[in-house]
């Protein structure tokens, strides 16, 4: 089919040369052969007038224009998808759609377990694939690549639809025969003691807690740091290391692991844990039938957990760290 004299087929090869970065890869993800697809690449270039593409080592690369077409052309194909060829009524108990989440661990252990648990049993037929966080989570979400974003709401983009889940803090936690948590732990000897940190993506950004302590001019001693959440208490156990972690995942985690959890002697703000989905899946049926599956569960998960902790009295530190607007990812 062509409009205004473009072979609309022609996008689709756009939008997967523009994902894959590689001729062979953007081939077999749309089942077209090299040959077809080469000549697909030489087609759009003469309508563009323009290269395109170019070659680094076996990367493709894109040119300005071809990168300034990337978005409305991934926007096209994905109204089409959800406005003509995703038309029928959603039936979650015949469904067989499979969503796409980034989320962090500590989400996935505490809160999104839950959600598989009841699609299951409402929705059988339906799948997830849960994926991690890269440095910039919220480019899948534009690109239209992922369903879900579940991510600190502080942080999120205006560019789409958010609904908050709940709020969380943090706690200090450490091994349950560590000496130096047997007595009061002051904000002096938090900072001193090393600590396990959980950092992400290619540029390893900081979790939450290391953001706001960094924000307010504090750096830890870090010791070892760990790709997930669910992987700091295998680093501090033996050990007189500490870390700073969810509440939620603390108990979760102290009910099968020798942790003790205390009071932070600083109080960091409560934070919101919020989900996103592309402004494009609005208004589709099966993703408002999880989104409201979603908040119901989360309607459960209101006020973070009392954690069984040590007897220590809270004590503030010399400069109150107070909630920020800035968006800065962490």
């Amino acid at each position: 089919m062509r409009f205004k004299g473009l072979d609309l087929n022609l996008l689709v090869a756009l939008d997967a040369l523009m994902t894959e970065r590689s001729l062979t890869a953007a081939s077999r993800s749309i089942n077209l052969s090299q040959p077809a697809m080469s000549a697909a690449v030489a087609r759009l270039r003469t309508y563009f007038h323009d290269d395109l593409f170019t070659m680094r080592g076996r990367e493709l690369v894109p040119t300005p224009l071809a990168e300034s077409l990337a978005a409305p052309t991934r926007e096209a194909l994905l109204h089409i998808q959800l406005s003509i060829a995703s038309r029928e009524t959603f039936n979650p108990a015949k469904s067989d759609r499979r969503f796409r989440i980034i989320l962090s661990d500590f989400m996935a252990l505490v809160f999104f377990r839950k959600v598989v648990e009841r699609v299951a049993r409402e929705a059988p037929g339906i799948t997830f694939e849960l994926l991690q966080f890269d440095d910039q989570p919220d480019e899948p979400l534009r690109r239209g690549e992922v369903d879900f974003l579940i991510f600190l709401e502080m942080f999120m983009s205006s560019a789409h639809p958010k609904a908050s889940l709940f709020d969380e803090t943090l706690v200090c936690v450490g091994c349950r025969t560590n000496p130096k948590l047997s007595r009061k732990l002051t904000f002096e000897r938090y900072m001193s003691m090393g600590h396990v940190a959980a950092q992400f993506g290619r540029t390893r950004k900081p979790s939450i807690e290391e953001w706001l302590l960094l924000e307010h001019g504090h750096k830890r001693r870090i010791e070892v740091a760990v790709p997930s959440f669910s992987m700091i208490p295998s680093f501090l156990l033996g050990t007189e290391r500490i870390a700073t972690m969810h509440s939620r995942l603390a108990a979760q985690l102290a009910a099968t692991t020798p942790l003790r959890i205390i009071d932070l002697p600083l109080p960091l703000p409560a934070f919101t844990e919020a989900v996103q989905w592309p402004a494009l899946h609005n208004n589709d049926q099966a993703s408002i039938w999880i989104r409201d599956i979603m908040l119901q569960e989360a309607a459960h998960m209101r006020s973070p957990p009392k954690a069984a902790r040590g007897r220590h009295r809270r004590e503030t530190m010399p400069r109150p760290i107070s909630g920020s607007s800035t968006k800065t990812k962490p």
